[in-house]
Parts: C-alpha cells; structure tokens; sequence
C-alpha cells in the first residue's frame, strides 16, 4: 500500500506540475497575442498614415481645382459672362491643374507623335485613317488624348488613330476599321 500511495504521489506531483506548466504557457501565449495585436494595430496606423500622406498631394491641388472652378462658374453665371475668348485659357488652366496634381503623384503625361510606330503598350487605337503611303501604314496618325505614365509603367495609354494602307481596290486595308468614334 505504501508503494501505491507513493506511486499516488509522484502522479499527484507530476500532475501539479503540468498544470502550473500549462498556466505559464498559457500566460505566454496571452502575452503573445496581445503583442500581435498591438503589431497589428500599429501596422494599420501606418498604413492610414501612409494613405493619408500619399493622398495629401492629390487632396491639395483638388481643392486648388475646385476653388478656381468655383470662381469660374460664378463668372461665367453671371448675366454679363466672360468674353468666350477666356473659356479657352480656362480649360487650359484647368488641364495644367490636373497636369499638376498628377505630377506630383508621379504620373506624367505623354503624347505620342504623328509618323511614330504603333505601340499597343503605349497607344490605344482608337480609329484608323486611309494612307495611301506605305511608310504611315501602321503609325500613328494623330494623337486624340494623351497617355500616362508613371516611372516605366504605362498609366493609361494614349488613343490614337493609326494609319492603314489602302488597297488597290480602294478599300482601308483592314474592313470594319476606320469608323471607332473620335472624342
């Protein structure tokens, strides 16, 4: 019996011990968790902080936009508006804004030129037009808005209206091209 009770009491040892073990695991792993979960909100204040700073550029120069829209808009309402001659220097004004507030988002805008090759990376046919010139057949032609571009990677491409041979028969070499809507 004696063997029993001291077996009993190794066991009952053993068992004390193991519980104690499991609360300081389990006091570990509570620690742990919360340290993740304090990683995890610092991370997310990081990332609101680097948002808010990436949009700030982009946030000044809209307000720029709308106050100088604004003010345009109550020249132009009222009953003697500007001489028509200002609306073009307007919208001007307004595309250098945009122009602005996409530069310093580090986008550029770029324009393909008339006679360069066709780059289906960098233009978006958006019509074609009959060449009767080998040389244009497959360049671009004009240049309807421009593209974006930001370090090497294209933003938007550019529509352009590329040149298509005509055959012999009089026809734009590629049939159903040539009738896209300009913008």
């Amino acid at each position: 019996m004696d063997i029993m009770l001291g077996e009993l009491s190794v066991i009952r040892s053993g068992l004390t011990e193991l519980c104690v073990s499991m609360a300081r695991e389990q006091e570990r792993a509570a620690f742990r968790e919360a340290v993740i979960d304090r990683l995890h909100a610092e991370n997310q204040a990081l990332r609101r902080g680097e948002l808010e700073s990436m949009v700030e550029p982009m946030r000044s120069g809209l307000y720029r936009l709308y106050h100088l829209a604004r003010k345009q808009g109550e020249q132009w309402s009222q009953p003697t508006p500007p001489p028509a001659s200002q609306a073009a220097p307007l919208f001007l004004a307004i595309a250098d804004e945009i122009a602005e507030i996409l530069k310093r988002m580090g986008i550029e805008p770029f324009e393909p030129k008339a006679g360069e090759p066709f780059d289906g990376n960098r233009h978006r046919p958006v019509d074609t037009a009959r060449v009767e010139d080998p040389a244009l057949d497959g360049v671009v032609i004009e240049t309807l808005a421009s593209g974006f571009i930001r370090g090497e990677q294209i933003m938007r491409r550019a529509d352009v209206v590329i040149g298509r041979l005509a055959s012999p028969g009089g026809e734009s070499g590629t049939p159903g091209q040539g009738t896209a809507s300009r913008r």
